[in-house]
C-alpha cells in the first residue's frame, strides 16, 4: 500500500460501493398541477426487472416481458405510497386517568352545555324561520331588514361556539374589505368553522346538496343562500362556478366561503384544492383555523359526529385559533390559471399552517370509508392520493370505488396485499405464463403480491392505452361470432385487458385458456 498524502482520501473508495442517491426537488410553484409530466416525476417504472417469487402455491416469474406492449403500453409506473393519513384523529379513545377523571367532573357540566346548545339551536331556527317567512326572490340579495333578524341566528350561534367549549376565540388579523377579497377560503378541520364563520361573517357558503336535509341547519343555511353542488355531476359544478361568480361580482351579496379542500381533515396536512373557488378570478382572502391541544384532539376525521361532540362537551375548555392572511389576487398584466391561482393560496395556507401538502381529495375519504366497511384491518392503506390519479388518468373518485370493490373480493390479506391465486379467482383468469405476466405487470416492487394503488394504477393505465377500446371490440367480436366459450392464447391478450381492470364477463363470459 502506497504512503498517503495530503491530497489522498483516508478510505479508499471501494467497486462494491453503493451508488448515491440523488434527490431533485422542483418548485411546486413553477409547474402546472395538470401536468402529467410534472406528476409522473415521483413514479418508477418497475417493469424492467427480473425476479422470481415462491407465492405460496405458484411461483411468479417475472419477466421483462410486457403483455400490453401491443396496446402501446411502455410499462407500468406507480407512485410511491404516501405514509400521511388526513383523517386521522389520534384521540379518538379516552385514554389515561387524567381524561377519565376530566370526564367525571365534566358530566353535569355537559348536561349544562348540551341544555344551552339545544336552546340556542332553537332560538336560531325560529329567528331564521322569521327572516325567510313571505321571502320569494332567493336569487336575489336578501333584504337589510331580514339580514338584522338574523343577528339573532348570529349571537346564538356564537353561544352553540361556547356550549362547545369555545369560551374564546383567539383572531390574529382582521377580514378584508369585501370589495378586496369578495371570496374566503378556509382550511376545514371540523364542523365548528362553519358556525364560527356564520357568526363572524355571515358569508354565502357552497356545500353539499345533503346539507339541505338537516334538521334545523338545513334551514339556516337557507338563510345564508348557500350555493349547493353535487361534487360528482359535472353540470352542477359548472352551475356553483357561475353562481359562486354571480355572487362575488355583486356587493349586494355578502363574501363568498369555501372550503376547497372539499372535506374535513384532521389539520396536520393540506389536501388539494377544488378549482371552484379559483375559475372566476377573483381577489381571495385566505384564512386558517388551528386548534391547539395536548390531550384532546378537536378534528372531525375518523371519529363519529356524536362521539366528537360528546368529547367536546367534556372538556374544561376549547382552545381555537383563527389568522386572516393577506389576499392573494390574480396575477396582474397576464392570464393566470386556476390551477396556478389555486397553488398560489395552498402554498399561502400551507406555509402559515406550518404543515405539507398532499395530493389527497375526497375520493380518499370514499375509499377510506369503503375499507372501513369492508372491516380492513388497515384501511388507511387503500388511500391512493386521488388528486393525482384523476390527474394521471382522469378516473373519477366512483369509478376508483368500483375498483376496489373488486380488489377487496380477492382477499386482501391485513396489510392489504393481494396473492396470485386470489388474483386468478376473482378475475376468472387460468394459471399460465400469460396470467402470470399480467400479475407482474401489476406488481410494481416484484414482491409477489399486489396493493390496492397497484391495481389501481395498472387497470387505469391499460384503460388509458391508445389502442385498449379497439382491441376490447375486435376481442369479444371474435368471441361472438366464433360461438366459442373459450379464447386461445394468441386471441387472449385481448381480453387479458378485462382481465387487469377488471371488467372480464361485462360483455360475454369467457374464459381463458393457455395452450
Amino acid at each position: 500500500m502506497a504512503d498517503p498524502d495530503l491530497s489522498s482520501p483516508l478510505l479508499p473508495s471501494q467497486p462494491s460501493d453503493p451508488p448515491h442517491l440523488i434527490l431533485t426537488i422542483h418548485d411546486s410553484l413553477s409547474h402546472n398541477n395538470n401536468s402529467s409530466s410534472s406528476n409522473r416525476e415521483s413514479c418508477v417504472n418497475h417493469n424492467h426487472q427480473n425476479s422470481h417469487h415462491n407465492n405460496g402455491n405458484s411461483i411468479i416469474n417475472s419477466s421483462t416481458k410486457n403483455p400490453y406492449e401491443f396496446l402501446g403500453s411502455k410499462g407500468l409506473e406507480v407512485c410511491g405510497s404516501s405514509t400521511v393519513d388526513p383523517f386521522l384523529n389520534k384521540t379518538g379513545r379516552i385514554e389515561g386517568l387524567y381524561e377519565w377523571l376530566k370526564l367525571v367532573v365534566c358530566l353535569p357540566v355537559a348536561a349544562v352545555r348540551l341544555v344551552l346548545f339545544g336552546v340556542c339551536l332553537l332560538i336560531g331556527f325560529l329567528a331564521t324561520k322569521v327572516a325567510l317567512y313571505g321571502w320569494k326572490d332567493r336569487q336575489s340579495a336578501m333584504p337589510v331588514w331580514r339580514s338584522r333578524i338574523m343577528w339573532i341566528t348570529r349571537i346564538s350561534a356564537r353561544f352553540i361556539l361556547f356550549s362547545f367549549g369555545y369560551h374564546w376565540i383567539r383572531r390574529k388579523g382582521k377580514p378584508a374589505p369585501r370589495d378586496s377579497a369578495p371570496i374566503v377560503v378556509s382550511n376545514h378541520v371540523s364542523y365548528i368553522e362553519p358556525i364560527f364563520y356564520f357568526y363572524e361573517l355571515f358569508p354565502t357558503i357552497v356545500a353539499a346538496e345533503s346539507h339541505d336535509s338537516i334538521p334545523f341547519v338545513g334551514t339556516i343555511i337557507r338563510a345564508m343562500q348557500v350555493i349547493y353542488v353535487n361534487r360528482f355531476s359535472p353540470p352542477s359544478r359548472k352551475h356553483a362556478v357561475n353562481e359562486i361568480k354571480r355572487k362575488a361580482s355583486s356587493d349586494r351579496f355578502p363574501r363568498v366561503l369555501l372550503f376547497p379542500e372539499g372535506t374535513t381533515t384532521n389539520g396536520r396536512i393540506l389536501m388539494s384544492f377544488q378549482l371552484g373557488a379559483f375559475i372566476p378570478g377573483y381577489p381571495i382572502q385566505p384564512v386558517i383555523v388551528r386548534y391547539p391541544h395536548v390531550h384532546f384532539d378537536q378534528s372531525w376525521g375518523n371519529i363519529s359526529l356524536a362521539k366528537l361532540m360528546f368529547r367536546m362537551f367534556t372538556q374544561f375548555h376549547n382552545f381555537m385559533e383563527v389568522e386572516y392572511l393577506p389576499v392573494v389576487s390574480p396575477l396582474p398584466n397576464q392570464k393566470e390559471t386556476a390551477v396556478h391561482f389555486a397553488k398560489r393560496t395552498s402554498h399561502a395556507l400551507a406555509t402559515g399552517l406550518n404543515v405539507i401538502q398532499t395530493s389527497h381529495s375526497y375520493g380518499d375519504l370514499m375509499l377510506l370509508m369503503k375499507a372501513i366497511e369492508s372491516k380492513q384491518e388497515k384501511p388507511s392503506n387503500y388511500m391512493v392520493e386521488m388528486a393525482k390519479v384523476q390527474s394521471l388518468f382522469h378516473i373519477s373518485s366512483l369509478e376508483a370505488v368500483d375498483f376496489l370493490d373488486k380488489f377487496l373480493l380477492m382477499n386482501p390479506n391485513p396489510s392489504g396485499c393481494v396473492k396470485f391465486h386470489d388474483f386468478l379467482k376473482v378475475l376468472r383468469l387460468k394459471a399460465c405464463t400469460l396470467s402470470e405476466e399480467i400479475f407482474s405487470f401489476i406488481d410494481a416492487e416484484k414482491s409477489g403480491t399486489i396493493t390496492f394503488k397497484q391495481f389501481l394504477f395498472g387497470s387505469a393505465h391499460v384503460m388509458k392505452l391508445p389502442l385498449f377500446r379497439q382491441a376490447c371490440e375486435l376481442a369479444f367480436a371474435e368471441c361472438k361470432s366464433g360461438g366459442n366459450d373459450y379464447i386461445l392464447e394468441h386471441e387472449s391478450q385481448f381480453l387479458n385487458v378485462f382481465g387487469s381492470v377488471g371488467k372480464f364477463d361485462q360483455t360475454c363470459n369467457p374464459r381463458l385458456e393457455c395452450r
